[in-house]
Protein backbone atom coordinates (compact mmCIF):
# COMPACT_ATOMS: atom_id res chain seq x y z
CA UNK A 1 0.00 0.00 0.00
CA UNK A 2 1.67 3.20 -1.52
CA UNK A 3 2.13 5.92 1.70
CA UNK A 4 1.15 9.33 2.19
CA UNK A 5 2.10 12.41 3.79
CA UNK A 6 -0.83 14.76 4.48
CA UNK A 7 0.49 18.07 5.61
CA UNK A 8 -1.84 21.01 6.70
CA UNK A 9 -3.66 22.29 9.61
CA UNK A 10 -5.77 20.23 11.69
CA UNK A 11 -9.25 21.16 10.43
CA UNK A 12 -12.51 19.51 8.90
CA UNK A 13 -11.47 19.65 5.68
CA UNK A 14 -7.91 17.92 6.70
CA UNK A 15 -9.82 14.88 8.85
CA UNK A 16 -12.54 14.32 6.25
CA UNK A 17 -9.58 14.04 3.24
CA UNK A 18 -7.62 11.72 5.71
CA UNK A 19 -10.81 9.61 6.49
CA UNK A 20 -11.10 9.05 2.76
CA UNK A 21 -7.77 8.43 1.96
CA UNK A 22 -6.89 6.20 4.74
CA UNK A 23 -9.29 4.10 3.30
CA UNK A 24 -6.53 3.13 0.48
CA UNK A 25 -3.60 4.42 1.39
CA UNK A 26 -1.32 4.54 4.39
CA UNK A 27 -1.50 8.30 5.45
CA UNK A 28 0.92 9.87 8.20
CA UNK A 29 -0.88 13.49 9.06
CA UNK A 30 2.36 16.28 9.06
CA UNK A 31 2.03 19.93 10.35
CA UNK A 32 3.36 22.57 7.75
CA UNK A 33 6.19 23.51 10.19
CA UNK A 34 9.66 22.45 7.96
CA UNK A 35 11.75 20.77 11.17
CA UNK A 36 8.72 18.58 12.05
CA UNK A 37 8.38 17.60 8.22
CA UNK A 38 12.25 17.03 7.49
CA UNK A 39 12.20 14.46 10.00
CA UNK A 40 8.97 12.82 8.82
CA UNK A 41 10.06 12.80 5.14
CA UNK A 42 13.15 10.68 6.70
CA UNK A 43 10.87 8.22 9.07
CA UNK A 44 7.90 7.74 6.16
CA UNK A 45 9.79 8.10 2.77
CA UNK A 46 6.14 8.81 0.93
CA UNK A 47 5.39 7.79 -1.90
CA UNK A 48 3.24 11.33 -2.39
CA UNK A 49 2.63 14.22 -0.60
CA UNK A 50 -0.68 15.97 -0.22
CA UNK A 51 -0.34 19.63 1.08
CA UNK A 52 -3.40 21.68 1.94
CA UNK A 53 -3.16 25.44 1.42
CA UNK A 54 -6.15 26.38 3.67
CA UNK A 55 -4.29 29.27 5.72
CA UNK A 56 -1.98 29.74 2.96
CA UNK A 57 -0.66 32.64 4.35
CA UNK A 58 0.83 30.96 7.39
CA UNK A 59 3.10 27.88 5.37
CA UNK A 60 6.46 28.50 5.00
CA UNK A 61 7.57 28.69 1.61
CA UNK A 62 10.71 27.12 2.14
CA UNK A 63 8.81 24.43 2.71
CA UNK A 64 8.21 24.61 -1.37
CA UNK A 65 11.81 24.90 -1.69
CA UNK A 66 13.11 22.39 -0.38
CA UNK A 67 11.01 19.53 -1.71
CA UNK A 68 11.96 20.80 -5.06
CA UNK A 69 15.48 20.76 -4.44
CA UNK A 70 16.07 17.38 -2.29
CA UNK A 71 13.20 15.34 -2.78
CA UNK A 72 12.36 15.80 -6.66
CA UNK A 73 11.63 12.23 -6.58
CA UNK A 74 8.38 12.77 -4.58
CA UNK A 75 4.98 13.70 -6.61
CA UNK A 76 3.43 16.79 -4.54
CA UNK A 77 -0.21 17.57 -5.11
CA UNK A 78 -1.35 20.49 -3.47
CA UNK A 79 -5.05 21.37 -2.69
CA UNK A 80 -6.18 24.93 -2.31
CA UNK A 81 -8.15 28.05 -3.93
CA UNK A 82 -6.60 29.98 -7.35
CA UNK A 83 -5.44 32.81 -4.35
CA UNK A 84 -4.16 30.28 -1.92
CA UNK A 85 -2.17 28.61 -4.65
CA UNK A 86 -1.07 31.95 -6.54
CA UNK A 87 1.86 31.90 -3.66
CA UNK A 88 2.99 28.74 -4.92
CA UNK A 89 2.58 28.41 -8.67
CA UNK A 90 6.41 29.05 -9.19
CA UNK A 91 6.52 25.45 -8.03
CA UNK A 92 4.44 24.06 -10.68
CA UNK A 93 6.42 24.79 -13.43
CA UNK A 94 8.15 21.09 -13.57
CA UNK A 95 5.46 18.44 -13.35
CA UNK A 96 6.44 17.76 -9.82
CA UNK A 97 3.89 20.23 -8.04
CA UNK A 98 0.14 19.90 -9.52
CA UNK A 99 -2.76 21.98 -7.86
CA UNK A 100 -6.78 20.93 -7.53
CA UNK A 101 -9.17 23.83 -6.93
CA UNK A 102 -10.70 23.88 -4.27
CA UNK A 103 -13.91 23.29 -3.09
CA UNK A 104 -13.19 19.61 -4.74
CA UNK A 105 -14.83 16.37 -4.44
CA UNK A 106 -13.13 13.27 -2.59
CA UNK A 107 -12.82 11.39 -6.31
CA UNK A 108 -11.43 13.94 -7.94
CA UNK A 109 -8.54 14.04 -4.78
CA UNK A 110 -8.30 10.22 -5.27
CA UNK A 111 -8.20 10.64 -9.73
CA UNK A 112 -5.46 12.88 -8.78
CA UNK A 113 -3.43 10.96 -6.29
CA UNK A 114 -3.88 7.93 -8.59
CA UNK A 115 -2.55 9.62 -11.56
CA UNK A 116 0.27 11.37 -9.71
CA UNK A 117 1.84 7.58 -8.13
CA UNK A 118 1.24 5.82 -11.93
CA UNK A 119 -2.09 3.72 -10.68
CA UNK A 120 -5.16 2.12 -11.74
CA UNK A 121 -8.16 3.45 -9.63
CA UNK A 122 -9.91 0.34 -9.69
CA UNK A 123 -6.71 -1.97 -8.63
CA UNK A 124 -6.58 -0.01 -5.50
CA UNK A 125 -9.92 0.30 -4.52
CA UNK A 126 -9.78 -3.49 -5.31
CA UNK A 127 -6.85 -3.96 -2.85
CA UNK A 128 -7.98 -1.84 -0.23
CA UNK A 129 -10.90 -4.12 -0.10
CA UNK A 130 -9.00 -6.98 0.40
CA UNK A 131 -6.49 -5.36 2.79
CA UNK A 132 -9.58 -4.18 5.24
CA UNK A 133 -10.53 -7.90 5.19
CA UNK A 134 -7.02 -8.71 6.64
CA UNK A 135 -6.45 -6.11 8.69
CA UNK A 136 -9.66 -6.19 10.32
CA UNK A 137 -8.52 -7.27 13.49
CA UNK A 138 -5.34 -6.03 14.15
CA UNK A 139 -4.98 -3.35 17.01
CA UNK A 140 -3.32 0.47 16.40
CA UNK A 141 -0.56 1.29 18.37
CA UNK A 142 1.00 4.33 18.28
CA UNK A 143 4.94 4.95 18.78
CA UNK A 144 5.68 8.69 19.73
CA UNK A 145 9.82 9.49 20.33
CA UNK A 146 11.62 12.29 18.89
CA UNK A 147 14.42 10.16 17.30
CA UNK A 148 13.89 8.94 14.17
CA UNK A 149 15.72 6.11 14.13
CA UNK A 150 14.21 4.89 16.97
CA UNK A 151 10.50 5.76 15.31
CA UNK A 152 11.35 3.55 12.67
CA UNK A 153 12.96 0.80 14.33
CA UNK A 154 10.00 0.01 16.12
CA UNK A 155 7.74 0.01 13.38
CA UNK A 156 9.24 -2.36 11.57
CA UNK A 157 9.18 -3.95 14.60
CA UNK A 158 5.81 -4.13 15.55
CA UNK A 159 4.02 -3.50 11.68
CA UNK A 160 3.56 -7.44 10.98
CA UNK A 161 1.62 -7.74 14.13
CA UNK A 162 -0.17 -4.21 14.52
CA UNK A 163 -1.43 -1.07 12.75
CA UNK A 164 1.60 1.12 13.58
CA UNK A 165 1.20 4.93 13.03
CA UNK A 166 4.36 7.11 14.42
CA UNK A 167 4.87 10.44 16.24
CA UNK A 168 8.14 12.52 16.81
CA UNK A 169 6.46 14.97 19.49
CA UNK A 170 4.26 15.01 22.36
CA UNK A 171 1.96 17.37 20.29
CA UNK A 172 1.87 15.65 16.84
CA UNK A 173 0.77 12.26 19.32
CA UNK A 174 -2.11 14.58 20.59
CA UNK A 175 -2.88 15.32 16.76
CA UNK A 176 -2.93 11.84 15.67
CA UNK A 177 -4.97 10.29 18.68
CA UNK A 178 -7.44 12.65 17.51
CA UNK A 179 -7.37 11.35 14.05
CA UNK A 180 -7.39 8.11 15.02
CA UNK A 181 -7.50 6.57 18.45
CA UNK A 182 -4.78 4.20 19.22
CA UNK A 183 -5.45 0.73 21.55
CA UNK A 184 -2.01 1.14 22.93
CA UNK A 185 0.56 3.97 22.65
CA UNK A 186 4.18 3.31 23.36
CA UNK A 187 5.63 6.75 24.67
CA UNK A 188 9.34 7.89 25.09
CA UNK A 189 9.50 9.57 28.32
CA UNK A 190 12.50 12.07 27.53
CA UNK A 191 11.52 13.79 25.03
CA UNK A 192 12.53 18.11 24.43
CA UNK A 193 9.49 20.67 24.93
CA UNK A 194 6.68 17.97 25.71
CA UNK A 195 7.77 15.28 27.37
CA UNK A 196 6.49 11.97 27.75
CA UNK A 197 5.26 13.46 31.52
CA UNK A 198 3.30 15.81 30.39
CA UNK A 199 1.68 13.99 27.32
CA UNK A 200 0.57 11.89 29.33
CA UNK A 201 -0.87 14.08 31.35
CA UNK A 202 -2.35 15.32 28.23
CA UNK A 203 -4.05 12.29 26.90
CA UNK A 204 -5.22 12.19 30.49
CA UNK A 205 -6.84 14.87 30.82
CA UNK A 206 -8.96 14.19 27.54
CA UNK A 207 -12.23 11.70 28.47
CA UNK A 208 -11.87 10.45 24.82
CA UNK A 209 -8.29 9.43 25.48
CA UNK A 210 -7.49 8.91 29.76
CA UNK A 211 -8.33 4.79 29.04
CA UNK A 212 -5.50 4.48 26.20
CA UNK A 213 -2.81 2.06 28.14
CA UNK A 214 0.56 3.89 27.84
CA UNK A 215 3.92 2.32 27.97
CA UNK A 216 6.72 4.42 28.92
CA UNK A 217 10.54 3.72 26.74
CA UNK A 218 12.90 5.05 29.02
CA UNK A 219 16.79 5.16 28.02
CA UNK A 220 18.09 6.17 31.84
CA UNK A 221 18.50 3.50 34.05
CA UNK A 222 18.55 4.51 37.17
CA UNK A 223 16.60 4.41 40.01
CA UNK A 224 15.19 7.95 40.74
CA UNK A 225 14.00 7.61 36.63
CA UNK A 226 12.47 4.53 37.05
CA UNK A 227 10.83 5.61 40.10
CA UNK A 228 10.21 8.86 38.89
CA UNK A 229 7.96 6.79 35.48
CA UNK A 230 6.21 4.75 37.82
CA UNK A 231 4.79 6.95 39.88
CA UNK A 232 2.78 8.40 37.08
CA UNK A 233 1.35 4.99 37.14
CA UNK A 234 1.85 3.96 33.42
CA UNK A 235 0.56 0.53 31.99
CA UNK A 236 4.23 -0.44 31.76
CA UNK A 237 7.39 0.79 31.03
CA UNK A 238 10.66 -0.60 28.87
CA UNK A 239 14.30 0.17 28.69
CA UNK A 240 15.65 1.29 25.56
CA UNK A 241 16.34 -0.27 22.97
CA UNK A 242 13.43 -2.84 24.09
CA UNK A 243 13.62 -6.47 23.27
CA UNK A 244 11.54 -7.43 20.65
CA UNK A 245 9.71 -10.67 22.26
CA UNK A 246 9.08 -8.94 25.51
CA UNK A 247 7.86 -5.91 24.04
CA UNK A 248 5.77 -7.83 22.18
CA UNK A 249 4.68 -10.39 24.85
CA UNK A 250 3.84 -6.78 26.83
CA UNK A 251 1.69 -4.82 24.46
CA UNK A 252 -0.18 -8.21 24.22
CA UNK A 253 -0.45 -8.90 27.70
CA UNK A 254 -1.92 -5.40 28.63
CA UNK A 255 -4.11 -5.13 24.82
CA UNK A 256 -5.88 -8.45 26.34
CA UNK A 257 -6.35 -7.00 30.08
CA UNK A 258 -7.63 -3.99 28.62
CA UNK A 259 -10.36 -5.86 26.37
CA UNK A 260 -11.85 -7.67 29.57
Amino acid sequence: MKKILLIGKLNNVMKEMNKFLAQFFHVQLCSENVSVLKGMLKIINPDLILISLIGAYDIDTSIFFMLSDQYTQIPVLTIGTKEESSTFFKYYEDGQFENLIRPVENTVIMDAVCRKLGLDKKEVEREAEEGRKENNDKKRILVVDDNGTTLRTMKVMLEEYYDVAVAISGAQAMTSIGKKRPDLILLDYEMPVCDGKMTLEMIRADDDMKSIPVIFLTAINDRANIEAVLKLKPAGYFLKPAVKDKLLAEIDRILNLNSN
